[in-house]
């Protein structure tokens, strides 16, 4: 009896149920030939084939162009596949060969190399007018007070803001009038606060240009916490490809 594993139409092609049952059986195999044809790569002059990497946002906005435009002028027979999300995920059941996440997310039995700033801070600003009207919190807590633009994870977890100055831990959930993906629609929220309707609360590089511009002011600059800069990690219990170990090797250089 013949089964359908495909639906066809004019615009697209989708697996049917059974199609789907067929490739969760069959994609570990298929992983496995592929690292075993991969061993070819060996005998080559350069790396050949294609690099898949599961990465945050904010890492692909913040850290990666410094590094991804140089591997890939320095391989060009590596093709890298890239898919920028704030979930976590594993990385082998998407089908990649690595992922970039900091410290508190990453899974106990992979090999972690870091990767881009070793250090980086949140930082909290706004726009001078919107200061100059409500006034200049003094204190972390001071935030409870003011309109802030927050974050929330695709999980639907909204991170609080940590302050840290002289031993003293401060952990606050501040309120306001827009919530976004801390991720994929940040530059609204930064636009939001530079238009002067609120205190945002991200990372130091995001906010950086706009500080040194004048548009967003430093705001609780002694309490901005430290955190440790992100991480590139992969299974250590399989043969690593070519082009995961090309560019394990390239970030290692630098």
């Amino acid at each position: 009896m013949a089964v359908r594993l495909l639906n066809r139409t004019t615009r697209s092609v989708v697996p049917t149920e059974a199609g789907l049952r067929l490739l969760e059986r069959l994609g570990p195999a298929l992983r496995e030939v592929e690292a075993a044809l991969d061993v070819v790569n060996g005998f080559r002059d350069r790396p050949a084939g294609t690099l898949r990497l599961n990465v945050p946002v904010s890492v692909a906005r913040l850290v990666l162009p410094a590094i991804v435009i140089p591997f890939l002028k320095a391989y060009p027979e590596i093709r890298m596949e890239l898919a920028a999300e704030d979930s976590f995920v594993d990385v082998l059941a998407a089908g990649c060969d690595a992922g970039i996440r900091y410290d508190e997310r990453l899974e106990q039995d992979m090999i972690a190399v870091p990767i881009g700033p070793r250090v980086q801070r949140f930082a909290t600003a706004a726009a001078p007018a919107y200061l100059d009207a409500r006034g200049r919190p003094e204190h972390p807590r001071d935030l409870l007070d003011h309109a802030c633009l927050r974050g929330r994870f695709s999980s639907g977890a909204m991170p609080p803001w940590d302050y840290v100055r002289d031993g003293e831990m401060v952990r606050i959930e501040p309120n306001g009038p827009l919530v976004v993906s801390p991720g994929g629609a940040a530059e609204l929220a930064i636009e939001t606060a530079i238009a002067g309707l609120g205190v945002i609360h991200l990372f130091e590089d995001w906010l950086r240009p706009h500080i040194d511009s004048g548009a967003l002011e430093p705001v609780l600059e002694p309490w901005w916490e430290s955190f440790r800069g992100p991480f590139l990690y992969y299974p250590g219990r399989r043969l690593v490809p070519a082009p995961l170990r090309a560019f394990v090797d390239f970030i290692k250089a630098r």
